[in-house]
């Protein structure tokens, strides 16, 4: 698991399913994901959206749990046939996939207490790789599982964000990134060079212009970020001298 530079922890996802590559079900997880890990001082670094397909998930969980702190998953883990993750995930870690027993106990006594039965297609949503820890499910009980750093949460946006919820206390955040914004009436076009000039003078910082059109007129958001507050501090006010100097010369 390698980070970029000390004190930065990394992250991907994988998003599961053939009903987001077909467009029929929209993906709201990938941003809220992100808002959430980067409140954490964790870096989403990459995403990838795969199919319901057992060698492609295989593929992607590999490469991105080597490569990131954390991975997280979502889709594919529940009550149907073509809910293929745990089998997935359990093939990733050459282990079998079993009804995990804690995951048994939590559903026979969530549908002992409803008025829906607990048949053969919901009692798949107990089955993890072996060794698993289970990720609790305050909306509908049905867990997701941990594998090392590997984090199988479900699709449905409600019980994906309750199970963000219940990890938060065992991620290792990083120092968080900070982020300012310099309001600049020019376009990308004329702040481009100086730009590129300042991210080389600052390498602590990341530079981001993002342009705007209104009524007719250019203009940029420049947004500099860094983990250093000192450093972000010089960053912006070389910002704010550049696009100063560029008014007064246009």
């Amino acid at each position: 698991m390698a980070n970029k530079n000390e004190g930065t922890v990394t992250a991907a996802m994988v998003v599961i399913g053939d009903e987001i590559l077909s467009g029929r079900t929209k993906d709201k997880n990938i941003g809220y994901v992100a808002e959430f890990l980067t409140a954490m001082g964790i870096e989403l670094e990459e995403v990838r959206v795969v199919s319901d397909d057992q060698d492609r998930i295989v593929e992607a969980v590999n490469a991105l749990r080597a490569r990131y702190t954390y991975v997280f998953t979502s889709g594919g883990i529940g009550p149907t046939h073509d809910d293929i993750t745990a089998d997935s995930v359990s093939a990733a870690f050459g282990v079998p996939c079993h009804e995990n027993p804690e995951a048994v106990a939590i559903l026979e006594e969530h549908y002992r207490t409803s008025d829906l039965p607990f048949t053969d297609a919901r009692r798949r949503m107990t089955r993890t790789p072996v060794g698993a820890s289970l990720i609790r499910n305050a909306v509908s009980k049905a867990p997701g599982f941990r594998m090392e750093n590997v984090h199988v949460m479900a699709g449905v946006p409600s019980i994906m964000q309750a199970m963000m919820d219940a990890i938060a206390p065992t991620l290792e955040g990083g120092i968080p990134m900070q982020s300012r914004t310099v309001e600049c009436p020019l376009g990308e076009g004329t702040i481009g060079a100086p730009l590129g000039e300042l991210q080389k003078k600052h390498p602590d910082t990341m530079m981001g212009s993002y342009p705007r059109y209104n009524d007719g007129t250019f203009s940029t958001h420049l947004v500099v970020r860094s983990r250093d507050e000192g450093a972000l501090d010089a960053a912006i006010s070389d910002v704010q001298a550049m696009v100063d100097r560029l008014i007064a010369e246009d």
